[in-house]
């Protein structure tokens, strides 16, 4: 059964909670039930969260040992973490693909938030239909590995 991580970075353990006018007002417990309703048959969905930039770039790794796609939410790391980036661009490399994914539309933010250092080396980004930026990566990968 192919298997696709889903990686979240920094405070999106407190989804729910943290500016519900942002990102709404699920869990990622919410997101994980609905994205394992919404994985088409045969695939295995794994999500993790952290907070923990270095966790983050092992399990990139492990993308690349296990040959996995990758749906990636780097939170804040997005902006600013170059060895995030060195490491997806590791993912992209192997010829896995990578959607980096947000819940909120990050150029309707501040501007600091309009430069992503990961977009670069992603097979594609989604983002701005919170959850469902989730949903539409899971579809995005099974229309490409189909």
């Amino acid at each position: 059964m192919p298997s696709i991580l889903v990686l979240n970075g920094p405070n999106l353990g407190r989804l729910g909670s943290r500016e519900p006018e942002v990102y709404g007002s699920g869990t990622l417990e919410d997101l994980r039930a609905e994205l394992s309703e919404a994985a088409p048959p045969g695939y295995d969905l794994d999500l993790r969260q952290t907070d923990d930039e270095a966790e983050l770039i092992s399990w990139l790794h492990e993308a690349v040992d296990r040959g996995c796609p990758v749906i990636l939410n780097p939170a804040a790391f997005t902006h600013y973490s170059y060895g995030l980036r060195d490491a997806a661009a590791l993912v992209s490399k192997a010829g896995l693909i990578l959607i980096e994914v947000h819940i909120s539309n990050p150029h309707s933010r501040e501007a600091f938030r309009h430069t992503s250092v990961i977009s670069g080396v992603a097979t594609g980004i989604i983002a701005g239909f919170g959850f469902d930026s989730y949903r539409l990566a899971i579809r995005a990968i099974d229309l490409k590995l189909g």
